[in-house]
């Protein structure tokens, strides 16, 4: 007796294989390296920065402590307004350029770059401590606190990381890029033991937290211009200012997008510690900002997986490999939503006993705070791969009108929700800001990538 062939099962195979080789595109194993190391790496750093997190919020106290929170938020909402992501203008245009330029004018393109950073770093310092003193009291820092303010400018100053970290991106050291900053903050936690034991206060504090994100930003500044030697550029401090602008025209009309586009997710990354201390008081402030720490971690997963994938995305977008560029970016969708998934999963697991070995039952507070805003960071995290499209497609003042509309419905579901439910009322605001940039930026990256190379070249 005889059976029919059956040739479903060899036809599901084939059109199996078909599919899952389209999303494997050339450069996998190279880019899940990268991805590797950079999750290590951050895996690494963040746990290193909670640590030196919980002693000083265990020493300091939730009132004490939302002092300080208020201080760095303030600081660092000052700073990236001001502040141009240099990077991005940085990789696009040696992206077009570096199959026919000179070492030469790519030494003219990071050196306009730097001169943006340096300027903007010297601009945001001065700025932080002249508009503390006029305007301090409307953030809740009184006289006393302004010496904290001015103690971390000199952070600010120090932080021009746009050179090199293009650099180490371009060049494929994101493995020196993931771990650059581990020294920093691992001197951070020998500051904050030694503040801890002495009873240094919240002014021992600033200091060990400024001194720590200088020595980071040195390592990052020197293993960036090492790459920039590794790849036959010489010093960008030592090429010719004149002419910058007109070499690059475009150059900085991208980075002032992208700075604008910054400046609107400053008002829902470090604005809100401000607003939520403002409504509800330092201790809701120090609680509200530690869940936010802790959730960091898996943001900083997608920031740093975002990483990896720009200059790959940009180049595929510049050859139009359209294929190339919809399954990278749909790949690390997939990878960046089993990150969140397992973020959510461990923080439901261990957050209480996080909390309560960290910075102690004091904050006990944070742990439905870090729930709700590990669900709005894997929103988040599924936004970033979409943002890097179509800033490779140049497309970068659309993402900053969908950026500046997430931006406005997020401040009023803030107003509405933080003088009712608290803390808690910020992480629902970024809940929904997380919901409208994952859609929105979907539906527009996708329905434009599907047009032929030709157009995709016309970017």
């Amino acid at each position: 007796m005889t059976y029919p062939t059956n040739q479903g099962v060899p036809r599901a195979l084939r059109m199996l294989h078909d599919r899952f080789g389209a999303f494997l595109v050339k450069g996998t194993r190279a880019r899940l390296v990268a991805v590797g190391h950079l999750l290590s790496g951050n895996f690494l750093n963040a746990l290193i920065m909670l640590v030196s997190v919980a002693m000083a919020a265990r020493s300091l106290g939730p009132a004490t402590y939302g002092v300080m929170v208020l201080v760095l938020s303030y600081n660092r909402v000052v700073e990236r307004i001001l502040r141009f992501e240099s990077w991005q203008p940085l990789i696009r245009f040696a992206v077009q350029d570096e199959n026919r330029a000179s070492p030469r004018r790519m030494q003219r393109l990071y050196c306009y770059g730097l001169m943006l950073d340096m300027g903007a770093a010297a601009l945001a310092a001065v700025t932080a401590i002249a508009l503390a003193l006029l305007l301090g009291p409307l953030f809740g820092l009184k006289p006393l606190h302004i010496q904290l303010v001015a103690i971390y400018s000199i952070a600010t100053l120090f932080n021009v990381a746009g050179v090199p970290v293009a650099a180490l991106r371009l060049s494929g050291q994101f493995k020196m890029l993931a771990y650059a900053q581990v020294a920093g903050n691992v001197l951070r936690i020998f500051f904050a033991l030694f503040c801890m034991i002495s009873g240094a206060g919240v002014l021992g504090f600033m200091v060990a937290w400024t001194a720590a994100q200088v020595l980071g930003s040195l390592i990052v500044f020197w293993t960036g211009f090492r790459a920039l030697r590794a790849m036959g550029i010489a010093n960008p401090l030592h090429a010719k200012l004149k002419g910058l602008t007109t070499d690059f025209p475009g150059f900085f009309g991208f980075a002032c997008s992208t700075n604008l586009s910054l400046t609107l997710r400053v008002i829902t990354t470090e604005a809100d510690s401000l607003f939520v201390g403002a409504l509800a008081g330092t201790s809701a402030a120090a609680v509200y900002y530690l869940a936010k720490r802790i959730a960091k971690v898996a943001m900083q997963v997608g920031a740093q997986v975002q990483a990896v994938i720009y200059p790959d995305v940009s180049r595929m977008w510049a050859k139009g490999n359209l294929r190339g560029f919809r399954a990278t970016t749909l790949q690390v969708q997939a990878a960046l939503a089993l990150v969140g998934i397992l973020m959510l999963g461990g923080g439901w697991l261990i957050g209480p006993l996080l909390i309560r070995l960290g910075p102690g039952e004091a904050y006990s507070d944070a742990y439905v705070l870090l729930l709700t805003q590990l669900f709005a960071v894997m929103l988040l995290l599924h936004a970033a791969p979409s943002r890097s499209a179509m800033l490779a497609m140049n497309q970068s003042w659309h993402v900053l009108a969908i950026s500046g509309l997430g931006t406005a419905i997020f401040v009023v579901v803030a107003s509405y929700a933080v003088p009712r439910y608290g803390a808690l009322g910020g992480n629902i605001a970024h809940v929904v800001l997380g919901i409208v940039e994952a859609v929105l930026m979907d539906i527009f990256w996708l329905r434009k990538s599907r047009r032929p190379p030709v157009a995709a070249n016309a970017g």
